[in-house]
């Protein structure tokens, strides 16, 4: 399948939406986290777009998202969501995070739940308590993002969303560069809106109202090495909602949907085509409750 990644706008709420759709199918959304806008979601739309519909934005504030809008905040971002849904003439639709994404994800199937087929959770947490903590990993990976010259910054981008061993024999002056294209900014650089993304999900907590998704296929990945979503915060956030599945990726970090995408995709199609599957055979008991 040919993919164009043509971009297309929609005004909402103070800020133009930048977004595009691919593939056939069932409609999927996918939502990025801080500091990485659609292009990101690439490796998983090339896996999944000759049997699902996949929608990318920007979020507010990011990339060609602008302006923001006003304050931002994870229910905002899952209002936006909504409204590109709206756009597409979406009643529902599969929904996918990674990270931030995934807060956002919960709170707009706590919003509409009835407007999500199903839940996959990538390198996730359920409360942004967990990836704003200043423990002393997260502080010593975070400044050196922040100093040296912009190689150094770079290579410590690097160290925080990939694994040790993806690292060891690398070309990192290479690999800095191919990552680059899919966050659309330099590793050196952070986007401005990063920190007021940081201050949105340090804000939320999905806690309270994990038990409501009871019955919504929902998927939960962790990757092992991952200093930002630690496999806990995985773990815990599965254990929360009813019937949750875990799966945990040994030898990945952050990034697991970039380098990891090939078996990533598989997981995501078996999971989609699961939910999938139960909704159709659904579909007849809930026209007789009719």
């Amino acid at each position: 399948m040919t993919l164009s990644y043509l971009r297309q706008s929609t005004p909402h709420r103070g800020c133009t939406l930048s977004w595009f759709v691919e593939g056939d199918g069932p409609p999927v959304v996918m939502i990025h986290g801080v500091g990485i806008g659609a292009a990101g979601w690439r490796p998983q739309v090339e896996g999944l777009a000759s049997h699902f519909r996949c929608l990318c934005l920007d979020n507010r504030g990011f990339g060609a998202s602008q302006p923001l809008g006003g304050a931002l905040t994870v229910e905002l971002m899952a209002d936006d969501v909504l409204a590109l849904m709206d756009a597409q003439g979406w009643s529902s639709a599969h929904v996918m995070g990674h990270s931030l994404g995934g807060l956002v994800a919960l709170a707009l199937a706590h919003r509409a739940k009835e407007r999500v087929r199903s839940l996959a959770l990538l390198c996730t947490f359920a409360s942004g308590a967990v990836p704003t903590r200043l423990t002393p990993r997260m502080l010593a990976l975070g400044l050196r993002t922040q100093l040296g010259t912009r190689r150094m910054r770079r290579h410590a981008f690097l160290r925080m969303v990939l694994a040790p061993d993806e690292l060891a024999h690398a070309d990192r002056d290479a690999l800095a560069e191919q990552l680059a294209d899919l966050f659309g900014h330099d590793l050196a650089d952070q986007p401005p809106v990063a920190m007021k993304q940081f201050g949105a999900m340090r804000r939320a907590d999905s806690t309270p109202y994990l038990r409501e998704f009871a019955g919504l296929p929902t998927l939960v990945v962790s990757a092992t090495h991952d200093p930002i979503a630690p496999p806990s915060a995985g773990q815990a956030l599965a254990a929360g909602i009813p019937g949750a599945r875990y799966v945990e990726f040994p030898n990945a970090s952050h990034g697991v949907t970039l380098r990891f995408a090939e078996e990533v995709n598989a997981l995501l199609k078996e999971h989609l085509d699961s939910a999938e599957a139960s909704r159709q055979a659904a579909a007849p008991a809930r026209a007789g409750e009719r």
